[in-house]
């Protein structure tokens, strides 16, 4: 399990994190989700041991990342900028990640050639950066992993590629237990694959729930409400509304059936409950700070 508790870092006067708090469930896939400069990447480099915390706590498994050798054996990261040495090709990076953790997999390594399918001998700087990309994954699955860190982990990658990439994180997922943290603005592709989700803007964890928590707390309802009655009642605590034509289009903070039942006293001609995506909560729950691009969902 990784724990963040009360972590603060700071740049130059700058505060990239600010008390952040978060909890990643053992064998879950957690997705971190945020605006640009909501910390995000300062909170994966300090999760893999590479900044050490101002303030606040940073463990797995109840021990702390920072100068932990045997810890970070079982952590592996892929950075949105990978790092790889400048006249290496795939089979130098792999032996030097073949050095670095010991539960590196020669024969998993062999098999995942199939999948990612390129030149062992060629050099990785002469790789697009999709390809560059599948390298990473094809090394960092090799390293089996008890914890994977991931920053906009498929940016690049075709469509095919993706599919495969994460049929592969999720195999990892259900039958060697891997924990994923995954940083991504692709909310619609983090919808897919994440059980639970995290908030971070401007340095601090906003919330944290499981998917399914989140989808049930919020809702989205089209009513109609009778002839004569065009405004909605101030009494129905809505988060937004929209309206064209008859249809009132309504975003409240509750679950669909009592949204249904605080309804019903207005004796509405239609109403349907429809459940938000993972992008339009993002937007809902960041609305209340300081956005206002709450419309573009809707």
């Amino acid at each position: 399990m990784i724990r963040v508790n009360n972590l603060t870092k700071t740049f130059d006067g700058f505060t990239a994190l600010d008390n952040a708090t978060l909890t990643v469930p053992q064998g879950s896939v957690y997705g971190l989700v945020g605006p640009n400069g909501a910390g995000k990447s300062t909170l994966l480099r300090h999760l893999c041991g590479v900044y050490s915390p101002d303030k606040g706590v940073v463990s797995i498994d109840n021990q702390p990342i920072w100068e932990n050798e045997t810890l970070k054996q079982r952590v592996v990261t892929i950075p949105d900028d990978w790092h790889y040495f400048l006249q290496a090709n795939i089979r130098d990076m792999m032996k030097f990640y073949r050095g670095m953790y010991p539960g590196f997999s020669m024969e998993r390594y062999e098999k995942l050639k199939e999948v990612f399918q390129m030149d062992e001998k060629r050099a990785i700087r002469r790789l697009s950066k999709g390809m560059q990309k599948q390298v990473a994954f094809w090394l960092s699955l090799s390293a089996c992993p008890d914890y994977l860190l991931l920053d906009e982990p498929v940016d690049g990658l075709d469509p095919v590629m993706r599919r495969q990439v994460w049929s592969l994180l999720l195999g990892d997922v259900a039958e060697r237990g891997t924990t994923v943290l995954v940083s991504s603005h692709n909310l619609r592709e983090l919808e897919d694959v994440c059980d639970h989700v995290g908030i971070l803007d401007h340095g601090k964890v906003l919330l944290e729930r499981s998917l399914a928590q989140l989808q049930d707390n919020m809702v989205k309802l089209q009513v109609v409400f009778p002839d004569g009655m065009t405004v909605v009642p101030a009494d129905l605590d809505i988060v937004h509304a929209t309206k064209i034509g008859r249809m009132h289009t309504l975003i409240m903070r509750t679950d669909a059936k009592t949204a249904t039942e605080r309804l019903a006293p207005y004796q509405p001609l239609l109403v349907d409950a429809i459940p938000l995506t993972l992008e339009e909560i993002f937007v809902y729950e960041l609305g209340g700070a300081d956005y206002a691009v709450k419309d573009i969902i809707l």
